[in-house]
């Protein structure tokens, strides 16, 4: 089984081929998987549902199952991607259970922890090689990122991409996307990102049209920001905190005063409402 077909690479080919970018927002719940797919329908916009693996090892094949029949069945491309895998029992989960016939659409391989290049390419080679032979498409991270997010590693002294080294690291890996480290962080950002636009331009001159960019770190980012991002060649677009925080709590509040179905309508409402301004901040609205 190779990747001719695969659901992740066809949306972002299109994005890029466009010009738009995609949004990839992380889901916890079965209520953010629903309102992602409902604002993305309503927007006639590509999305990808994405979660961490620590959602994953909670629900196990049975909760991906869910993700990829309401990505698959909607009537718009939706994707289903698993975010920084990082850690061997993750990782095997997440394979075993493609191997099972319960596939992720895409993973991200992250070795970013590894010391050198090179070791991080001897980490993610053989996911990547096996994930391929069901059809999982596999991001890496060239570089390393600061921060952390839920259940992941807290790394803090980042390493910018070279994009002198990201051609030897594609091949290399032999990954399908790649995650840039441009001054991006997870979690907020103390003072103003600066993010190194001409990493990303040398990025997009070698990979255009073969190899998609994604961008973590976007917590508080301004508009502007993710539009250059994109001008520059980012297709794929990492969104966590902006949705999660908005839909916590808004739940919490509705609970205090209303039955439980009527609170999670309320909160799934909210989560899709900063999914659609997501979609038209990148221009991906109207293009399914």
């Amino acid at each position: 089984m190779g990747l001719e077909d695969n659901r992740t690479l066809a949306i972002l080919r299109k994005a890029e081929d466009e010009g738009y970018g995609v949004l990839a927002q992380t889901c916890y719940d079965a209520n953010c998987v629903i309102g992602l797919v409902r604002a993305a329908e309503r927007c006639r916009s590509p999305a990808i549902i994405q979660f961490f693996p620590v959602t994953l090892a909670f629900g196990k094949g049975p909760w991906l199952q869910f993700c990829l029949n309401a990505a698959h069945q909607a009537s718009v491309p939706i994707a289903v991607n698993l975010d920084h895998a990082t850690d061997p029992e993750h990782l095997e989960l997440a394979l075993s259970l493609a191997e099972q016939g319960i596939a992720f659409d895409s993973i991200m391989v992250d070795a970013s922890h590894a010391e050198t290049d090179e070791e991080n390419i001897a980490l993610a080679r053989p996911y990547v090689e096996r994930a391929e032979k069901c059809g999982v498409a596999v991001e890496v991270e060239l570089g390393r990122l600061e921060g952390g997010e839920a259940g992941l590693r807290m790394i803090s002294d980042a390493k910018l991409t070279n994009p002198e080294k990201a051609l030897t690291f594609i091949e290399g890996t032999g990954a399908k996307v790649l995650a840039p480290s441009i001054g991006n962080l997870h979690g907020s950002y103390i003072n103003p990102p600066y993010f190194r636009q001409d990493i990303l331009k040398d990025l997009q001159k070698t990979f255009k049209g073969s190899v998609p960019l994604c961008l973590h770190g976007t917590d508080e980012l301004p508009d502007g920001l993710f539009r250059e991002c994109i001008k520059n060649g980012i297709s794929k677009i990492n969104i966590n905190s902006w949705g999660r925080d908005v839909y916590a709590k808004r739940l919490s509040e509705a609970l205090a005063s209303k039955p439980f179905p009527d609170a999670v309508e309320d909160a799934t409402q909210a989560f899709e409402a900063v999914c659609e301004r997501f979609f038209h901040l990148f221009g991906s609205a109207g293009k399914a």
